[in-house]
């Protein structure tokens, strides 16, 4: 499953790698990709993930999660 998320607030390398460290360690993540020039962070996971928790995840690195991508 892949579904893209709009993340606020990352604008650097380092921004991209503590969101990809959080979200990676929420349980069933296979991958996640970031891009910074949109602010869409895809995530790869084996089955649908609790909002709640990707949310708590931007949050804790650092960032405001905005919302699903259309």
């Amino acid at each position: 499953m892949e579904t893209v998320y709009v993340v606020k607030g990352m604008t650097c390398g380092h921004c991209a790698g503590s969101v990809t460290q959080e979200l990676t360690a929420l349980p069933g993540v296979e991958g996640v990709d970031v891009a910074l020039d949109t602010g869409r962070v895809t995530v790869k996971s084996g089955a649908a993930l609790s909002q709640d928790a990707v949310r708590e995840a931007v949050d804790e690195a650092g960032y405001e999660l905005v919302g699903v991508a259309e």
